[in-house]
């Protein structure tokens, strides 16, 4: 019973932490910046925050991440706001570099940055926990050049106790897989184009539909290169051919990587 008691105490802990981050912020208007700080909002909402929870739409996010966002939203009562974005008018996320992320997190954030000033919201928080290593993450530069927020990361919560206390606080997202943009799967230095993002979404809306999950669809020399964890490559097999149907009239061939792709630590 004790330690089921120490274990509940370092969870108030935890969401204490989180509060109070964000009450303080809140002092001066604070808008965070979509779905990933959700424990995060949630807490001030309960507090009787005035907070407001914002998106962009981009070519590099799948259809998938605006519908998060807007159920995220309604279910906390939060005031959605969804802004457009031309991230490929940016030459140098275009030109993909190994830093692309850098100028892609700093062309979005001004903006939000330049929409929540506007709204009377100075403060912007973003999602970063501790798990992610800034070493191995160029876009978290541009968020401290900008002077956005991270509270979840501020606090020590890494991505394993964010999915806890999602969870714990009945947030539909807690176990979805790990996402990264769609840029991603295109190799460093090979430009991006919309062409290859909307290939790329079709491609793995189509296996999601076939039931796989935390997957990739990389490009690979106009190949599809399919990235699969260990436990789904029997399903792979036996829904090979819809998988060659729906892809080989959009890539010159579709590959399999044989070494599993590692899952997340849950």
């Amino acid at each position: 019973m004790a330690d089921k008691k120490s274990g509940r105490g370092k969870k108030q802990t935890l969401l204490g932490s989180v509060l109070a981050v964000v009450i303080i912020l809140l002092l001066g208007g604070t808008r965070l910046f979509d779905g990933d700080g959700v424990p995060g909002l949630g807490t001030a909402s309960e507090a009787g925050a005035d907070n407001a929870l914002e998106t962009l739409l981009e070519e590099a996010q799948s259809a998938d991440w605006l519908e998060d966002a807007r159920e995220t939203a309604g279910r906390l009562g939060a005031e959605l706001r969804v802004l457009e974005a031309d991230i490929l008018s940016v030459p140098e996320v275009a030109a993909n570099p190994t830093d692309r992320c850098y100028y892609c997190k700093r062309a979005l954030f001004a903006r939000i940055l330049e929409e929540s000033a506007r709204d009377g919201f100075p403060i912007v928080l973003d999602g970063c926990n501790a798990s992610d290593d800034a070493s191995d993450r160029p876009g978290m530069r541009a968020l401290e050049e900008l002077s956005v927020r991270s509270p979840l990361r501020e606090c020590g919560l890494t991505k394993g106790e964010v999915r806890r206390l999602s969870k714990e606080a009945g947030l539909f997202t807690w176990d979805k897989p790990a996402y990264a943009c769609l840029a991603t799967r295109i190799p460093a230095g090979e430009e991006i184009t919309r062409e290859k993002l909307q290939k790329t979404e079709a491609a793995e809306s189509l296996l999601f539909s076939l039931g796989f999950s935390d997957f990739r669809v990389r490009l690979l020399g106009g190949r599809a290169m399919i990235q699969l964890p260990e436990g789904q490559l029997p399903l792979l097999l036996e829904r090979r051919g819809q998988v060659l149907d729906g892809l080989k009239g959009k890539y010159s061939a579709v590959l399999l990587d044989l070494e599993p792709r590692a899952g997340e630590p849950r």
